[in-house]
Formats: C-alpha cells, structure tokens, sequence
C-alpha cells in the first residue's frame, strides 16, 4: 500500500513537472492512435534522415530545407495552437503544413537560380517567403511562447524603418522585397549558422540522449552515484551533485538532468533536512550544469563552433575546467550548508555494492567514452554520435533486460526529433535575428555604444554584457540569448582586447546562468514543481547555489594568464597554477557565500574570504599571494576563535 501510495506521488509530481514546462515551451498534444501514429513516423524519419545526413553528404541547401520543413510539420501536428485542440489535429495545421512544405520545396526545386535573386526577388518569392516567415514565428510562438516571435518582429522593425531612426540607431533601411530576400533566399537569415547547427549538430546529440535515456543510462548514473556517496550528513547533497555531473556529460538538457535526478533524489533530500526550496534549488542549480558540462552540453556550444571556426572538440577543452569549478562550486556549497543548517544523515538502500554496480551495469559508460574517443580521433560531432549511438545499442545487449527491441529503438528514434524541436523553432528565429544585424550593421553599432558607455574599459564593457545577458535571458531561451549576445556584445569584447574565443565563452556561460532568472527560469520551475515549492523561491535558491558561476567567466576574459582556464595557457606551469588558485578562489567565495568556514563566520571573515576569493579569480601573481594569505587568515581567525570558546566552555 505505501509503495503504491509513493508511486502515485511521484506520478503527481511529474504532471506538475509536465505542466510547468508545457507553459514555459508550449503545449503538447495528445493526439488519437493515428495521428500519434503519423507523427512517430515522421519524427523517426526525421532522426534516421539526420543520421543518414552524418554520415553520407547532401547539400548544404537541401539539408537546411528539408530540416526545417520536418521541423515545421512536426511542430504543427504535436504542438496545438491553443489548448482547446489540444487533442485533435485541425484542418489548420494540416494547412500550415501544407504551406510550409510548399514554401520549402518552391526553394529547393531550382536553387542556384533561385539564390541568385535575393537581390532582385519575384512576387512569387515575396509570397512564399513571407509565408515561411509567419510560418516559422508560429511555430516557435507554440514551442516557447510569444516573447521570441516578438522579439523577432522588432528586429524586422528595425530592419524596415531605419531611415527614421535617431542617431546613432539609423541606417538606410530595407523594403519588404530586401528583407525576405535575405532571410528566405541566403544562408545568412532563415538558413544561416543557427539552421546549420540545429540540422547537424544538436539534433544528433539530441538522438544520443535519447539513446541514453531509452537504453536506462540515466537511471545507471543515478544509482551510481548514490551507492558511491559515504555516510555522511552531506551524502545527500553530495549524491545529489554527482548524479548531476553524471547525468550533464550526455544531458546537454538541464531540465531533463533536474528531472531525472530530482524524481529520484527528492525523497532523500527531504529526508536530511532540506525544505522544498532548498532542494529545489539545488537540484536545479545541479541540472543547469548540463548546458556546461562536456561532451554534449547545450544547443549553444555547438554554435560556438561555427561562430569561432572552430572544431567541437576545441570548445570542449574549453569547457572543461569551468564546468569542474561549477560542480566544485555546488559541492562546496552543499558541505556548507550542510554543517550551517544541520543536515542529518539519510540511510539508503543499496541493492548492489558499487563494484557489483559497475560489474552488471557499467557498460552504460561506454557511449560517452566512444563519443570523447571519437571526437578526440577527429571526426566531426556528427560522426562521432553516429559511432556513440552504435555503441549504446550494441552494448545494451549486454543484459537482457536492457535491449534495444524494435519497440525501444522507436522510441529512441522518435524522442531524438522530437527533443529538437524547440530548439531547432527557435534557431530558425534566431536566424531571422542574426539576418538582420548582419543586413543593417546593428551588431558594430551596439558594440560601439557599449564600449562608449564603458570608456573603453574591457572590465566594465563585460560588466555591461554580463547584465545585457541576463536582460535578453529575462524573456528568451538559453540558444536564442547566445545567438543574440554573439552578434551585437561580443564585438565589444574582442575591440578591447578580449580574443574571441573568451568572448564567447563569456557570452556562453552568461546566457546559461540567465537560465535563474525568472521568468525563464524553466529549472528551478521545474524543481518547484517536482518538490511543491514555491517557484520564485526555489528560483533564489537556486541563485544563491550559481552565485559562485557568475565570477568564474570573468576569471577567463579579462586577463591573458586567465585563458588557461581555457586551457589557452601559454605554459603548462602556468595554467596549473591558474587552475589552482581558480578553485582555491571558488573555495573563499563558496565560504563567503555560505557563512560558514570551520564554523559560522562572522561579518568580517566573511569578508575576507570574499575579497580573498575576488583576489584568487585574478589571474595575477600578487593577487593570488594577497588572495592565499586572507585565506590563511580567516583560517587562523576561526581556529582561535574556536580553541577559546572550547576554554571558556571547560
């Protein structure tokens, strides 16, 4: 009876799950058995057509295109316009979808000359690319809500009414025939960079996660780490940041890391201590780290990529000692926080020992390991998920109870198209974007006044696109917040010095950490909804457990010694002490941040360990030597303070 009594539960809690990011993302529909039907035939022909892609060579034209068109027939059969349809498919949809294949293929049936008049379009180019336009604001409007097509359309705006703009926004403006030209016609509006990665990169990573999900990956790692955790107070905590980092390196989904780990760490969490917003916010904070954390990471990193030039792999080595320092990060915070608040000790039931655990299961880890081999060996991302995905399927036949049947190997298929769309609806608007920043010069302009309102200082002019990135992260996703930094902030940075590879990474990491923020704080909303907390107070929770992450891009834009954090150093000895005295600075300010060092700190310790944290962070000899001794200090402060209570307690 409990166990049935824990089940309902845990069902409830994902509804509520479900909920929160139906309204966040759009809402979903629940179609009869033939339209549920057509629509996993699509979107598993639209995984197999993307692995086919990694593997064998089409166009670049006809890729894009035939992307697009898939992503926009399945987002009009699985996303309803309104709730009311929710469960049946109209003769609406089925028209959009109609107009969308049509204004595709009237693209792709003679492209050569068709891209030759994007100058000069016909009216026939006029109409269909207006309509693909309202097409694909329609689609993201049901995917992500109304915020991004608006967004959109003030760019559009801006492209049209230049002429009449004060200075220093004006320009010579674009008529309609100009503007659909370029975004329907090019590769540099509709079909640029973002369509590029979304139909190559993430999709495929999006296939592998789902691999990993279907094949019970997700579930190994969870059990992993909570049968490796001690018993200490903290174990929970700690279970919790492992499973967490476990998850993130073949994630690249905070929502779904904060999911999976929370339905099954929750209980426990509750167990030691933690209220529903203090776990809420951990277990968001954790999730989030998903963006970050290599090999997969988010939709962003991919765009870094082709922004920079630059091999996959390059941004993975960047990556990685930042998302050490965030995990680090959370870990201090929980050991913290748990002798602050008196977290108590939570016995777990292991089923298995950890080496049993291993033994039987451990074969789970293999599909990441041939992705960073592969990766590493110098395939493309694509080829390299292609090698990830033949792996997890062949050693899932490993143990019974884990193989792929055709059953299994459907629901991989169809939940790797459909974990894209959202994503890829929200490239093709960000495209429209970038379009029209490249069409008008908007981007140089920005950057201009940024660097103006700054006086040249590379520090403030981060300061300014640190919060220019938390406001456009207010109201539009992780991806679309990136693509928008990268084309008006980023040229800040590297006019000043920053080269561009940190700009990014600082654009990147800043547009993951605006992810807190409500009213798109779609993790720790999630997490709320998984523990009945509040939602805004889990989202501070959650805060308060990133507060650290919000320096650590800094460490690696605004000194050359920091760009060993990038692994960019230009020695060995050097980025090892830099790496060093980063996670010693983490240390100071996760002590500062929480209050607590070897016992509550007061007012002027905590204090000191700031200042010594904001010291360390500085890639700078003397610094780090001012930076060790404040720490050395606080250190000595506590131990006598403490030898003296103890006397005076004798």
């Amino acid at each position: 009876m409990e166990d049935r009594k824990t089940e309902w539960v845990a069902e409830e809690q994902l509804k509520k799950v479900e909920e929160v990011i139906e309204k966040e993302e759009g809402v979903t529909r629940k179609p009869n058995p033939y339209w549920a039907t057509v629509i996993t035939i699509l979107a598993v022909a639209t995984s197999v057509f993307a692995i086919y892609c990694a593997v064998g060579t089409l166009t670049t034209q006809v890729l894009r295109g035939v992307h697009v068109a898939l992503v926009l027939t399945l987002v009009f059969l699985h996303y309803p316009a309104t709730k009311r349809f929710k469960y049946s498919v109209n003769v609406a949809d089925l028209i959009l979808i109609v107009l969308g294949l049509t204004a595709i293929g009237y693209m792709l049936v003679d492209f050569e000359e068709f891209i030759y008049r994007a100058v000069t379009p016909d009216i026939w180019d006029d109409v269909f690319g207006v309509i693909l336009i309202l097409l694909i604001l329609e689609a993201t409007r049901r995917t992500s809500g109304w915020i991004m097509p608006s967004t959109v359309l003030v760019f559009l705006a801006y492209a049209y009414v230049g002429p009449w703009l004060p200075s220093p926004w004006t320009h010579r403006g674009y008529d309609l025939e100009r503007i659909v030209g370029h975004m329907y016609m090019t590769l540099e509006g509709i079909f640029g960079v973002p369509i590029d990665v979304s139909s190559t990169f993430i999709i495929m990573f999006c296939i592998f996660g789902s691999f990993l999900r279907v094949s019970g990956a997700g579930r190994f790692y969870v059990d992993f780490a909570f049968t490796a955790m001690g018993r200490k107070a903290t174990g929970a905590g700690r279970t919790v940041v492992m499973a967490s980092f476990f998850l993130a390196g073949g994630s690249g989904s905070g929502v779904a890391d904060t999911v999976t780990v929370g339905s099954v760490a929750y209980p426990m969490l509750q167990k030691a201590g933690y209220d529903k917003e203090n776990a809420g916010g951990l277990l968001s904070a954790g999730g989030l780290g998903a963006v970050l954390t290599p090999p997969v990471m988010g939709a962003a990193a991919f765009l870094i990529a082709e922004f920079l030039r630059i091999t996959y792999l390059d941004v993975i080595k960047m990556a990685a000692i930042p998302a050490c320092l965030y995990y680090w990060s959370l870990l201090l915070m929980v050991e913290f926080n748990a002798k602050k608040f008196g977290i108590k000790l939570v016995e777990v039931e292991k089923s298995y020992s950890l080496w049993t655990l291993t033994r039987m299961y451990g074969y789970h880890f293999f599909p990441v390991l041939a992705l960073v081999i592969g990766l590493v060996s110098g395939f493309t991302p694509a080829m390299a998920v292609v090698y990830a995905l033949l792996t997890c399927f062949l050693a899932c036949f490993i143990r019974r109870e884990t193989w792929f049947t055709p059953r299994r190997l459907i629901e991989a298929l169809k939940g790797g198209a459909m974990n894209v769309l959202n994503v890829a609806a929200v490239c093709a608007c960000a495209g429209i974007i970038v379009g029209v920043v490249s069409l008008t010069g908007l981007g140089l302009k920005l950057s201009t006044i940024i660097i103006t309102y700054a006086g040249g200082s590379l520090f403030l002019t981060a300061v300014y696109t640190a919060i220019l990135l938390w406001i456009i992260g207010l109201a539009v996703p992780i991806t679309a917040t990136y693509i928008i930094a990268a084309v008006i902030a980023a040229p800040a940075l590297t006019k000043l010095g920053a080269p561009d590879f940190a700009a990014h990474m600082f654009i990147f990491y800043y547009a993951v950490l605006s992810e807190v923020s409500p009213p798109t704080a779609l993790s720790p909303f999630a997490a709320a909804a998984l523990t009945g907390g509040d939602p805004f107070k889990t989202t501070m929770m959650a805060w308060k457990y990133t507060t650290v992450a919000f320096v650590v891009p800094f460490m690696f834009v605004l000194d050359p010694s920091g760009h060993a954090l990038l692994l960019k150093g230009e020695s060995l000895s050097e980025t090892l002490w830099v790496i060093a005295t980063s996670f010693a600075g983490v240390f100071s300010f996760a002590s500062a941040a929480s209050g607590w060092l070897l016992r509550r700190s007061t007012r002027i310790e905590r204090a000191m360990l700031a200042i010594a944290g904001l010291c360390l962070v500085h890639p700078a000899i003397w610094t780090d030597m001012i930076g060790l001794a404040l720490v050395g200090l606080a250190f000595l402060l506590q131990i006598i303070l403490k030898e003296s209570q103890a006397v005076t307690v004798k």
